[in-house]
C-alpha cells in the first residue's frame, strides 16, 4: 500500500516521438559520438529518488525520466504498463518494442546510406562542398522551423547566454560538416568513412589535453591502436587517394571532437532538449556558413558549375539529387535521436558502427569502387577498433 501511495499512477507514454523526445531535459552529450554523422546523444536515466519498484520494472520496460519527479513507463507500443501486468502482455510488449527498435535501426541505416549516396552523386558532377554543406543545413533548419511552427516539437526557450555559449560549438560544427564534405568530394565514400572512424583517437587526445579528463583505462588506449593502424593501412593502399580530401576528413574529426566537448559544457543547466539543441546548432551554423560559402565559392562559380553539371545529367535529376541529399542528411540524424529514445548508449554505439559498415558496403557496390585486399583489411581493422572503443567508452 505504501508503494501505491508513492506511485499513484503510471503515466502513458506518447507514441508520437516529439512529445517524449523533446521533453527530455535530462539529455547529455557523449564525447565519443555526437552525430550525426557523429553527433549522438546519450539520454541518461536519472535514478536519484527512484523507488525500488521503479527499478524492478526496468526488467519489464525502460523507465523514462521526463523532468523531476515524474516516472514514465514506456512500452514498445506506446502504452504504459503498471505493476503486476500479465506475463503475456509483457511478452507482447517486449516483442513489439524489439520490432520498433529494429524499424528505427533499419530506417536510420537506410537514410544514412541514402544521404551518402546522393551526396556523392551531387559532388561528382557539382563539386562545391561549401554550397552542398550549406544546403544540408538549410534543409535541417527549415524542417525544424516547420516543426516548431506547427507545434510538432516544443519551441526551445533560450536566452542570450545560451546563444553566446553555442557560438563556438556552431563554428566547430560548421567546420566539421564542411571537412567531411570536402573529403567526400575528393575521395570515395568508403574511404571517407574509414578515416572518419578515427575520431575516437582525436577524442581521447583532446579530452586529455584541453578538457583535463584523466583516468582512461589501458584497454581503451589499446582500442585506439587498431583504429590508427587500420586507417593508416587503408590510406596507404587507397587507389584514388587525395591529400586534400584526407586533410579535410582529419580536420572534420578534430572539429567534431571539439564540438562534442564544448557542447557538453555549454548545454549543462540550459533546459534545452537534445533535439532542440541540435536544431539551434544547425541554424547557428547555417548563419555562419552562408557568408563563408559566398566568399570562397560564390554565385559565379556555382552558376558555371551547375551549367557544367547539366552536360552530364538532366536538370530534374540534378535537382532531385541536391534536394534528396539535403533532406536525408537531417532525417537520418533525427531518426538516430529517435532510436536513442528507445535504447542505451551502448546499443546505439553498436548500431552506429553497423551503420558505417552499411554505408561503406553500399557505396562500394553502387559506385563500383575498386578495393584492394589490404585496403579492405585496413578498413575492417579500423571499424572493428571503433567498435571496441565504443563498447569501452560506453
Amino acid at each position: 500500500m505504501q508503494m501505491q501511495a508513492k506511485w499513484p499512477r503510471v503515466a502513458r507514454a506518447s507514441t508520437h516521438y516529439p512529445a517524449a523526445l523533446y521533453r527530455s531535459n535530462r539529455a547529455s552529450f557523449s564525447s565519443s559520438s555526437f552525430s550525426p554523422s557523429s553527433f549522438s546523444l546519450s539520454l541518461k536515466r536519472q535514478r536519484d529518488g527512484v523507488p525500488l519498484i521503479g527499478r524492478l520494472n526496468e526488467k519489464i520496460s525502460p523507465v523514462w525520466r521526463s523532468g523531476k519527479g515524474s516516472g514514465l513507463f514506456k512500452s514498445g507500443v506506446g502504452g504504459g504498463i503498471g505493476i503486476g501486468a500479465p506475463v503475456d502482455d509483457c511478452e507482447e510488449i517486449s516483442v513489439n518494442r524489439k520490432l520498433k527498435i529494429g524499424l528505427y535501426f533499419g530506417t536510420w541505416w537506410a537514410l544514412g546510406v541514402a544521404f551518402n549516396i546522393y551526396n556523392k552523386k551531387v559532388l561528382n558532377v557539382f563539386p562545391f562542398p561549401l554550397l552542398t554543406s550549406t544546403l544540408s543545413l538549410v534543409a535541417g533548419s527549415l524542417i525544424m522551423l516547420f516543426s516548431w511552427a506547427t507545434r510538432i516539437a516544443d519551441f526551445p526557450h533560450t536566452d542570450a547566454d545560451f546563444w553566446i555559449g553555442l557560438a563556438p560549438v556552431a563554428v566547430a560544427h560548421g567546420i566539421g560538416q564542411v571537412g567531411t564534405t570536402v573529403c567526400m568530394s575528393k575521395n570515395d565514400v568508403s574511404f571517407t568513412h574509414v578515416i572518419k572512424s578515427a575520431e575516437p583517437a582525436f577524442s581521447v587526445v583532446f579530452s586529455q589535453l584541453f578538457m583535463g579528463e584523466t583516468g582512461f583505462s589501458l584497454p581503451l588506449y589499446m582500442s585506439l591502436l587498431p583504429i590508427i593502424g587500420g586507417c593508416s593501412l587503408a590510406a596507404a593502399t587507397q587507389l584514388n587517394f587525395n591529400m586534400i580530401g584526407f586533410v579535410g576528413a582529419m580536420i572534420s574529426n578534430m572539429a567534431f571532437v571539439m564540438r562534442n566537448n564544448l557542447a557538453k559544457k555549454t548545454m549543462k543547466g540550459k533546459g534545452v532538449s537534445g533535439m532542440n539543441y541540435y536544431a539551434c546548432l544547425t541554424i547557428f551554423s547555417l548563419v555562419l556558413l552562408i557568408p563563408f560559402a559566398y566568399i570562397v565559392e560564390g554565385p559565379h562559380k556555382w552558376i558555371q558549375g551547375w551549367q557544367t553539371a547539366l552536360q552530364t545529367v538532366s536538370p530534374n535529376q540534378l535537382l532531385w539529387w541536391v534536394v534528396a541529399q539535403s533532406v536525408f542528411y537531417h532525417l537520418y540524424n533525427q531518426v538516430s535521436y529517435m532510436s536513442l529514445d528507445e535504447i542505451s548508449p551502448l546499443t546505439f554505439s553498436i548500431g552506429n558502427t553497423m551503420k558505417r559498415v552499411a554505408i561503406i558496403a553500399s557505396s562500394i557496390i553502387i559506385f563500383q569502387t575498386p578495393v584492394k585486399p589490404l585496403n579492405a583489411l585496413g578498413a575492417s581493422i579500423a571499424i572493428l577498433g571503433t567498435f571496441f572503443y565504443s563498447q569501452l567508452r560506453s
